[in-house]
Parts: C-alpha cells; structure tokens; sequence
C-alpha cells in the first residue's frame, strides 16, 4: 500500500509516494536529471519497505506530476533541485532520512551531505559521479570527439558515445510511438549487455511515464539549468562528508564507468559495492541484492 501526496514550497508542488510504517526509519529516494520518482522500481521500493522503513519517492521538479516550470520567466538552479530534497523532508516532518540516490540523485545526495550534514543520516549512492568531478563536461567532451580536460574523470564508453551522437543528428521523434521506441532503445542502452532486457515491460513503463508528466517536454529544464551554471558543483569537498556512505557500481556501466570508485576514495570510511552484471539501470535481477546492500548499510550491519 502507498499514500501519495503533494508537497509546497515556494510556487513548486513536488509529488511524492510514501511506502510503509510512517513510524518506521525514513529512507528518501533521490532519482537521476531528467527523470520520474516512479523510475525508482516498485520491486525494489516494496523490498526496502517489507525491510522495515518508511521509504519516499518523488518527481523532481519538471517530471512527472511535479510543476512544469516556465524556465524562462522562472529560471532555478541545480541548487534549487538539491533543496527539494530539503522540501520533501520537510514536508514528512523529518528533520533527516537516509538518502539513496540514483545517477544525479547521487550526486545531489553527496551534494546535501556536504551542505546540510545534519539531514543525511546515511549515504548511498547508485551508479553516480563524484561531486565536483564536472561529468556533464566530461560527456560533452567525449560526445563531440574532443580531448576531456585533464584530469577529468573516465568517459563513457564507446556504445554510449555512438549512441548519443547519433541522436543529435537524426530528425527528433514526432509521433508518441517513436517517442517511446527511442525512450526504449535508451533504456535498452543503459541496461547493459550482460542481464536480460525486458523490451514489453519497458515499453509498458515508458508509457505510463509519458501518460503521468504533466508536460514531457519541461524535463529540459533540468538541461538548461545546467548550462547555464555548467560548474555548478563544488569541488574537493567530498572530505567533509560525515554520513555513513555506501557506493554501489554495476560491472556494466556505460555512462559513468568508474566513477563509483573515485567517490569512495574521497568519501571517508566509503564502501564500495560492484553488482555483477547491472549497468546504469535498476533490473530486476538486482533487486534483492541491492536491497540487502541498502537494509545492511542504514542499520550498521555491512
């Protein structure tokens, strides 16, 4: 059973699902740019609920049934989408919660340890980039065939390159179906080749996202807000991190492959866990491995 409901602050109504005991340890699930809270999968939100915690899952601003910003007249920042994880809690009357971020979601979960400590009771991040590491610039590097800077953190690899590339040149999808083929082919990409792609169940779950945004479009945002502060992360601080951190990789990463290690080497006391298999997607062959990693770090016992 879940409860959902809207949370306001600010002119930006933030919707939000609750799963479990409300009396039970908060666990606040922080999803990647770009994406829907329901893209956090109901196998691994009921796990993690059936373990014993109260676990929350929410649309970004300008995802899903979040309010659809007009940039333009009302420009924010990615500091603006880190304080909506303030919000959410806020608005559950937590004072803190355990974060779990996916991809950005982990950057922005590195991000609130730094900034708000007292919020962040612990730490995982999921197939995510160090905070500071600059990956987007890292991406547009290796996307227009250029040299990334030095020093700068490993690329993606080749099949995403090709891949991306590709769409910045072909005619823009027009009809609702070959929105949804080009959604599944990149859900198909960032799933890796190792563990079994389930295109019907996908196609399913990119038209129930299509079908709950209130503007589908307005993910873009999340791009522009990028660009226009590209440097937006802090850099060199991960150091002062005091929360508990767990970093969990897949063996198949295909956009930030590596990266989970370079986290917890600057993170004090991190752990670093590999999931044979797993790209930069949540399958349910994970599921239960992922969940256990999650119950035993928010209780002390990994």
């Amino acid at each position: 059973m879940s409860l959902e409901k809207f949370v306001s602050n600010n002119g930006i109504d933030l919707w939000t699902e609750s799963f479990g005991d409300p009396n039970d340890p908060a666990i606040l699930l922080v999803m990647g740019s770009m994406s829907q809270g329901v893209v956090w999968p109901d196998g691994l939100v009921g796990r993690l609920a059936a373990a014993g915690f109260h676990v929350i899952r929410y649309d970004h601003r300008d995802t899903g049934r979040s309010t659809a910003v007009d940039f333009a007249a009302s420009p924010y920042s990615w500091a603006d989408i880190r304080d909506d994880i303030g919000r959410v809690l806020d608005g559950y009357g937590l004072a803190s919660a355990h974060i779990v971020g996916h991809s950005a979601g982990g950057l922005l979960g590195q991000w609130l340890a730094v900034e708000a400590p007292e919020r962040v009771e612990t730490l995982t991040a999921i197939g995510s980039s160090p905070l500071g590491g600059r990956e987007g610039k890292v991406l547009g590097a290796a996307l227009m065939g250029e040299e990334p800077p030095a020093g700068s953190l490993p690329p993606p690899n080749q099949a995403f390159i090709d891949h991306y590339r590709a769409a910045m040149t072909a005619t823009p999808p027009s009809t609702r179906r070959e929105q949804i083929d080009a959604q599944v082919a990149e859900a198909r990409l960032l799933h890796g080749p190792e563990l079994p792609f389930d295109e019907e169940a996908e196609r399913v779950q990119q038209e129930r996202l299509l079908d709950r945004a209130v503007n589908p479009a307005s993910v873009v945002n999340h791009r522009l807000a990028w660009m226009a502060d590209p440097d937006f992360e802090p850099a060199g601080v991960l150091d002062r991190v005091k929360a508990p951190t767990l970093v969990v990789e897949g063996t198949c990463e295909p956009c930030k492959p590596g990266h989970g290690a370079l986290i917890a080497e600057q993170i004090p006391g991190a752990r670093l866990l590999m999931i044979e298999g797993m790209g930069h997607t949540l399958p349910a062959e994970v599921h239960a491995e992922l969940a256990e990693a999650i119950t035993a770090h928010v209780t002390g016992r990994m």
